[in-house]
């Protein structure tokens, strides 16, 4: 059954980038401003700061516990649904671009914007299927758009668990399918490489995905699991999981709803369970 993945679309959405990178259509140092001009009020972003959830806006990314102070909410649901990267590119700067992490889902969705300037309007609606579905046999994905037609990078992609692990197993790969490289190893370096934020933070960002190792090598935050795991998570407990020391792409849908699911403790047992399954 094809599931929201929630945040899990902001992997998706960086792995959606890594083909268009790949095909050199944009460089990591480049302004947003070049393939989104309604971003031409915040020259100095670029988009790997947009990746790293670095670009220095004032974004306040709270969900049900404080929904009249949210930026994500009014963006998804309310004043800017109408065309969410706009109503980002409105909000003020906080910081520097690329020094400070502060998680955002409108960072994602200017993202997704972009990626209409650099392919331009005619590909874009179909990009994402003929850039990467579509090469790696996904035939459930549905990605919801906000009146404008840009897509919801940050919250609104669906697809089967099956179709969902081909995304994990291509990274595990390297960016490799089959006998085909579909992304740069330099984008999947990018990706998996943690960012050096100025502001302390217990979580591991990468580009758009999560990492079990911090900057200069600091403990990531699944100590049971090996330190080359990432992820690909979302709203309510999905997950996305990637072991390549372990051989391993685990996919977890879910609605939890009451905080209390570890991703930690479900690698523990899985990787504990795979163990015994392969000395038998």
């Amino acid at each position: 059954t094809p599931h929201m993945t929630w945040s899990i679309s902001k992997s998706i959405l960086a792995t959606v980038l890594g083909v268009a990178f790949t095909e050199g259509r944009f460089k990591l140092t480049d302004p947003v401003a070049r393939y989104y001009p309604p971003f031409s009020a915040h020259p100095g972003i670029r988009i790997q700061d947009l990746l790293h959830w670095a670009s220095g806006l004032d974004w306040q990314e709270d969900y049900e516990y404080a929904p009249l102070n949210s930026s994500v909410v009014a963006m998804l649901y309310t004043r800017g649904r109408g065309d969410m990267a706009r109503f980002t590119a409105a909000h003020n700067a906080a910081s520097a671009p690329g020094t400070t992490y502060r998680y955002s889902s409108g960072d994602s969705t200017v993202l997704a914007a972009a990626l209409k300037g650099m392919v331009g309007a005619t590909a874009y609606a179909d990009y994402p299927w003929t850039a990467l579905f579509d090469p790696l046999g996904i035939k459930s994905a549905v990605w919801e758009t906000d009146s404008t037609g840009t897509f919801v990078g940050s919250s609104y992609a669906y697809m089967t668990a099956r179709d969902l692990a081909r995304i994990g197993l291509l990274m595990q790969h390297g960016g490799r399918w089959r006998d085909h490289r579909l992304l740069a190893q330099a984008w999947v370096d990018f990706n998996l490489t943690p960012f050096s934020s100025q502001t302390p933070t217990t979580e591991a960002p990468g580009g758009q995905w999560w990492l079990n190792r911090a900057a200069n090598n600091a403990p990531g935050p699944w100590p049971d699991a090996p330190p080359d795991t990432f992820a690909g998570l979302g709203h309510w407990g999905q997950a996305l999981y990637v072991i390549p020391s372990a051989g391993l792409v685990i996919v977890r849908y879910a609605d939890d709803r009451d905080g209390t699911y570890n991703d930690n403790q479900l690698l523990k047992r899985a990787l504990k369970a795979v163990a015994v399954e392969r000395a038998q």
